[in-house]
């Protein structure tokens, strides 16, 4: 993935962390392996692993938890390989996941691409507020799980205040990435530390196989298959440092050293808090459910200490995702893929249209989960399944390249592996996550149509006009649905 689209060449982040992301746009010293691999591990880490144990614990039992890391580890590092791949083979695209979707299947697939991760970035913030909302909760009972009209309003309060912020010019925030950097790794590693020093193998092992409600170990491994995506969001960015690395091998060992220690950490979170509560316990705690189990292991000072944690590393991170999402519109006006005006900047070098768009899509996402029974992960679901479709697409043209000639003896199994994973998670989104997508996608052919119009080109092409046909008859199935009362938020 490109540096439009993570944002790590703006001093942004990518995926659910904060990214570290001032030196491949400020120095022009080559990077080493060991940095590389600190890019990667800090793309990725974020606030999604805080909630780990509750939305696990809602779903499987360790049996089914290690088979689920152990599918979506798989998965991901085929995707990871395919990014590094295309950003090897295809130099010439440097704008990333849209850019590989244009290239492969049309500009306006290629325009949906580009939005989708857009849309994604807005909704992933979302959760970022809920999750902050939800453990002040704890002490402030009328903020609730975060889904509460005082919830929603404060939140509101705090995304226009960053709107104003960023507007005036804060793009670069090393200070910030690396408070936040220490903010989030240091309760993560003694969260993990002190659960295991805690572990009981009794409750443990009556947590083995999952609770009755759990269902069969394949419906456990598949519900749990969009809360992996989230959290495993940015290892697509590691590519971007291609350019800047001192070995070009190293870019590749980066990724698969990153890749593995982000595995690891988010694993072990997972399956040593099973060692604590009874499966149904944890299912029923609030966000962020590691501060809920460290409480039980330790007494109140633990959830105290993930919580003061969380809030630090989920403002760093909503800061990044922020600019990382102006800067997905911005850089793809830029490329004549979205209407002239989210191509302009001010003098501070900030692109306020595209800013203010990403404020509102993200305002709005809020307002909606006033209305969801469960706005955690109702965001957090929607957030993955957003970008699956993106995925999909750059997966899928990575074949294409493979089997265009002069490929590794590798590219084609890993890009054909990273397809089908990419493929059997819009399988385990569901129905559901698919028709509302399509609700958040359909409309965005506004945009489409004003690029096109801006250059005088044809509107749609009768292939296009398929695809668009097939986009808004989801959104009004999609619209009708949730009407009728046949799927809920």
């Amino acid at each position: 993935m490109s540096q439009a689209e993570t944002g790590k060449g703006t001093g942004t982040g990518a995926g659910n962390g904060t990214g570290n992301g001032t030196e491949p746009r400020t120095s022009a010293a080559k990077l080493t392996l060991p940095t590389l691999t600190t890019m990667v591990v800090g793309s990725m880490v974020g606030a999604g692993v805080f909630s780990l144990p509750r939305r696990f614990g809602q779903e499987t039992g360790v049996a089914g938890a290690l088979i689920a890391w152990a599918v979506a580890g798989a998965g991901m590092l085929m995707l990871a390989f395919v990014f590094q791949r295309l950003a090897l083979r295809r130099p010439d695209l440097d704008a990333g996941v849209y850019a590989y979707a244009k290239a492969g299947f049309g500009e306006y697939l290629g325009f949906f691409a580009a939005f989708g991760y857009w849309a994604s970035a807005c909704v992933g913030n979302v959760t970022y507020w809920v999750l902050i909302m939800s453990t002040i909760g704890a002490i402030a009972p009328a903020l609730g799980d975060g889904d509460t009209v005082l919830a929603m309003l404060l939140s509101s309060a705090g995304l226009w205040a960053f709107f104003l912020l960023i507007s005036r010019g804060v793009k670069e925030a090393a200070a910030i990435n690396r408070i936040v950097t220490v903010a989030k790794v240091v309760p993560i590693l003694v969260f993990v530390l002190i659960a295991l020093f805690c572990l009981k193998p009794s409750v443990f092992a009556e947590n083995f196989t999952g609770a009755d409600y759990a269902g069969s170990l394949f419906q456990q491994v598949k519900g749990t298959m969009l809360a992996t995506v989230f959290v495993f969001l940015g290892v697509e960015g590691a590519s971007v440092y291609s350019r800047h690395a001192r070995r070009r091998e190293d870019v590749g060992r980066a990724t698969v050293l990153g890749f593995l220690s982000v595995f690891a950490i988010f694993a072990s979170v997972t399956v040593v808090s099973y060692g604590i509560l009874p499966m149904s316990e944890i299912a029923e705690l609030r966000q962020p459910s590691m501060a809920g189990v460290l409480e039980e292991a330790v007494g109140t000072w633990g959830k105290v200490f993930v919580s003061v944690g969380l809030i630090v590393s989920v403002l760093g991170a909503y800061l990044a995702w922020t600019l990382m999402a102006a800067e997905v519109l911005f850089v793809a006006a830029k490329d004549e893929d979205m209407p002239r005006f989210l191509g302009r900047s001010t003098a501070a070098d900030v692109p306020v249209p595209a800013l203010l768009i990403t404020t509102v899509l993200t305002q709005i996402v809020l307002v909606v989960t006033l209305f969801s029974d469960d706005a955690f992960n109702f965001a957090l679901d929607l957030t993955s399944a957003l970008t699956l479709i993106p995925f999909l697409l750059a997966a899928a043209f990575a074949v294409m390249v493979a089997r265009s000639g002069g490929a590794g003896r590798w590219d084609l199994p890993v890009a054909a592996l990273a397809t089908v994973y990419t493929a059997f998670l819009i399988y385990a989104a569901g129905l559901k996550y698919l028709l509302v997508s399509l609700i958040v996608y359909a409309p965005a052919t506004i945009l489409f149509v004003m690029a096109r119009r801006e250059q005088g080109r044809r509107l749609f092409s009768p292939r296009e006009l398929v695809i668009l046909a097939v986009s808004v008859a989801g959104a009004v199935v999609g619209v009708v649905a949730l009407a009728r009362g046949w799927i809920s938020l």
